[in-house]
């Protein structure tokens, strides 16, 4: 099954802050930022996509540019961090980040949802995804994509904006 991930364009946010299932508007130069994903994409027979704001932007200019259907699919969201959305992360502290790196996939300390659900939640949309599919969607997801598909590095692997991964 030949799926392609795309990481949504830079949102209007400071560097540092957690910002998971937060809807985020875009930065500023989405149009330049859309027609550089576009130009690099192969023709998708449907695009999928995270239904926040700043994935379903771009999957809406994705989709009408290449004449094919949209689907929201909130399997593809980014993950919950709870009470540490909005936070800057050196803000968190470092003893809630230790406990969450020595339980890293089961640890929800912070209220939202552990690496463990949110890995769940992927493996379901991404068997569920048609063949051809382009799936606007967030790091996390990237992420846990790579994982499922037994990267030894995907959790530490860091997608740039606008960045496609071909599954």
């Amino acid at each position: 099954m030949a799926l392609t991930l795309v990481r949504h364009t830079r949102p209007d946010v400071a560097e540092g802050v957690c910002y998971g299932r937060t809807d985020l508007a875009l930065a500023a130069g989405t149009e330049a930022a859309f027609a550089e994903v576009l130009a690099a994409l192969e023709p998708p027979t449907v695009v999928v996509s995270s239904p926040l704001r700043r994935c379903r932007l771009l999957a809406q200019h994705i989709a009408r540019a290449c004449g094919v259907g949209l689907t929201l699919d909130a399997d593809f969201t980014e993950m919950d961090f709870g009470t540490w959305e909005g936070l800057r992360w050196d803000a968190i502290g470092p003893e809630a980040l230790d406990a969450w790196a020595a339980d890293f996939l089961s640890y929800d300390g912070h209220g939202g949802e552990s690496v463990a659900l949110l890995r769940d939640r992927v493996a379901r949309g991404l068997a569920a995804a048609p063949n051809g599919a382009v799936i606007v969607t967030h790091a996390g997801v990237i992420k846990a994509a790579l994982a499922l598909r037994g990267a030894a590095d995907a959790w530490a692997y860091r997608p740039a904006f606008g960045m496609q991964v071909r599954l």
